[in-house]
């Protein structure tokens, strides 16, 4: 009996001393970092608000702290991309990027009081758990002391019972930190199998506990069987995990049983594990895929970081581009943890210095549009200036000289574009407004001058017609025609040529001497001058040109009794004589009638 008892307690430390699998106990974290059952990637900002209130009331302190950092990440990803989307369009509205200031939302807020929460609850909850796992380790240090004074103690009938409660004890007592897992033990079952040696008279008990171990582990590795149907693996992870603590903590089993009860159940958790190497590998794969998808965007945004243009057009179109990368960028998965860090800073860097270099020009463009609106106001403050001013030709010169201007100066900040511009073209407006109509006025007032023009050269031809001109009349007609108005241009000409034509004839019917004639269209002609706002200027050149053309004669006629006394013997001599005589008589008749007519213009000037 007593070799039985001593062998069986040699089996007790074989079993404690067996290899389990390499990992058999990953642990938690280890589990929830293996595989990764959330996708934060495509969540929205209330998604992940929302998964992180859950895990606040659930008490889900499974989650890894990497799956707590990469949740954040994304969290942080979509603040970055709503302040990058605000911060476009406050410079699209005329903004610049020192004014800027975004602030959070109630879903930042909620996101960061949450997470706070949360993290505090899991750090005190394993803080909670390492306590116990102290207060356990003494607890069992208690029960190896007990169970070591029950050996070296006196055997009696009651000290298998002791020793039953001994062992109920340390299987209710859970598990102590790691690094005294295996000497506690160890410690144990060394002193078992010294109580098992000691007192063999309890053999056959033993072996009835030993069937009832037997059942218990059966049931475990049906459990563990169950685990390869599950459809969660994190949870067939969890669950494999208590298994094999539970698995560790029973006791021994009939011998004969021992090596295929344990294959069995190996077996099982090796089927478990083949499913989480088989996820992992998968993710692996799509990890490295996506890997490779992110560095060709990286790419793309490197080289449009570098861009630098002075075309508005030009960075509006690379904006577009740069923000169809950002959407693709966000619709990639995720990738290896140990890689994530790194092609995040990588996109995310080259993305801000983007919209840097883009923000510094729009701010340099929004100087120069600023130095715009001054001289445009300048501008506007001239044209306020000239738009009354009646010198027509003047000011419309001036006003199209400012028009040039304010087409060469470049544009102005767009929410004062069309407020300057327009009070620009009302001032110009409000000047060609009123020359328009001044000038229609005028058109018109011409066109009636131009028919009252057209009247008076009608009553010369009835004059003509009739022969009833008479010098007061015809004074009378030239007077009138002379009082009115200016006439359209196109006709000036035309209807004061008639006039002359229609006066002469009209004249030519007159039955007076010449000198008569002569002294009365003096008198009209005199009479057109003084009308005119250069009078004075114009009758002294008047008086002028007819003394040079009496001078002018004067020298003629000189000129052709010198040349008379060449021709005394020629063949010819009388008829050139003749030719000469009527020349220098034509000449003197001249020099009579403008005689006559300075004569005239004298006598008109001083009366």
């Amino acid at each position: 009996m007593e070799t039985e008892a001593k062998e069986e307690g040699l089996e007790v430390v074989n079993e404690a001393s067996a290899n389990l699998p390499e990992s058999p106990d990953p642990g938690p974290e280890a589990l929830a970092e293996e595989v990764h059952e959330a996708d934060y990637s495509q969540m929205t900002k209330k998604d992940l608000v929302d998964l992180l209130k859950d895990m606040v009331r659930e008490n889900d302190f499974l989650k890894s702290e990497a799956s707590l950092r990469e949740l954040r990440t994304r969290f942080e990803d979509l603040q970055h991309l709503e302040k990058t989307e605000a911060l476009k369009r406050f410079l699209e509205n005329g903004g610049t990027l020192d004014d800027f200031d975004y602030r959070l939302d109630a879903l930042d807020i909620a996101f960061e009081a949450n997470f706070k929460l949360l993290r505090n609850k899991r750090l005190e909850h394993f803080r909670n758990i390492e306590h116990q796992k102290n207060e356990n380790l003494a607890k069992k240090k208690e029960l190896l002391d007990t169970l070591r004074q029950l050996i070296d103690g006196k055997d009696d009938k009651h000290a298998f019972e002791k020793f039953k409660e001994i062992q109920k004890q340390w299987r209710e007592t859970g598990p102590v930190p790691a690094a005294h897992v295996r000497p506690t033990w160890a410690s144990y079952h060394a002193l078992v199998d010294r109580f098992f040696d000691n007192r063999n008279i309890y053999f056959e008990l033993k072996e009835l506990d030993r069937k009832k171990n037997l059942e218990a582990k059966v049931e475990l590795c049906v459990r563990a069987e169950k685990l390869a149907d599950e459809k969660q693996l994190g949870v067939a992870l969890r669950e494999l995990h208590e298994l094999h603590e539970e698995y560790k903590h029973i006791g021994p089993v009939p011998r004969e049983e021992k090596d295929a009860l344990w294959e069995r159940f190996r077996k099982a958790t090796d089927a478990v594990y083949e499913r989480r190497d088989a996820a992992v590998a998968t993710q692996h794969a799509e990890w490295a895929k996506n890997l490779e998808q992110k560095q060709e965007l990286i790419k793309k945004v490197t080289e449009l970081a570098a861009f630098q243009s002075d075309r508005i057009k030009e960075w509006n179109q690379k904006t577009q581009e740069i923000l169809a990368l950002q959407k693709a960028w966000e619709g990639i998965g995720g990738v290896a943890r140990s890689k994530s860090k790194e092609v995040n800073k990588q996109f995310w860097s080259a993305f801000k210095s983007f919209f840097a270099t883009k923000s510094k020009f729009f701010s340099k463009l929004e100087g120069e549009r600023k130095a715009n609106l001054e001289k445009k106001r300048e501008l506007v403050k001239q044209a306020e200036e000239l738009k009354g001013n009646t010198d027509w030709d003047k000011t419309s010169t001036a006003l199209r000289n400012l028009q040039a201007q304010w087409k060469e100066i470049g544009p102005v900040p767009d929410k004062y574009r069309e407020s300057i511009y327009a009070e620009f073209k009302a001032a110009c407006d409000h000047f060609f407004g009123q020359r328009r109509e001044r000038f229609e006025a005028a058109d018109k007032e011409q066109a009636d001058n131009l028919a009252k023009k057209e009247a008076v050269c009608a009553e010369l031809e009835q004059m003509i017609a009739g022969k009833t001109a008479t010098l007061e009349g015809l004074k009378e007609t030239q007077r009138a025609f002379q009082a009115i108005g200016f006439v359209p241009r196109a006709q000036a000409s035309g209807i004061k040529t008639r006039f002359a034509e229609l006066f002469q004839q009209a004249m030519a019917t007159v039955d007076v001497s010449q000198a008569d004639k002569d002294r009365a269209m003096m008198e009209l002609q005199v009479e057109n001058l003084k009308s005119d706002p250069d009078a004075a200027y114009k009758l002294q050149q008047r008086e002028q040109g007819l003394r040079k053309r009496i001078q002018k004669e004067e020298n003629d006629i000189a000129v052709l009794k010198n040349n008379l006394e060449f021709f005394g013997r020629s063949k010819n001599a009388e008829k050139m004589k003749a030719e000469f005589g009527a020349k220098i008589s034509a000449a003197e008749a001249e020099i009579a009638s403008l005689k006559r007519q300075l004569k005239e213009l004298r006598a008109v000037l001083r009366g």
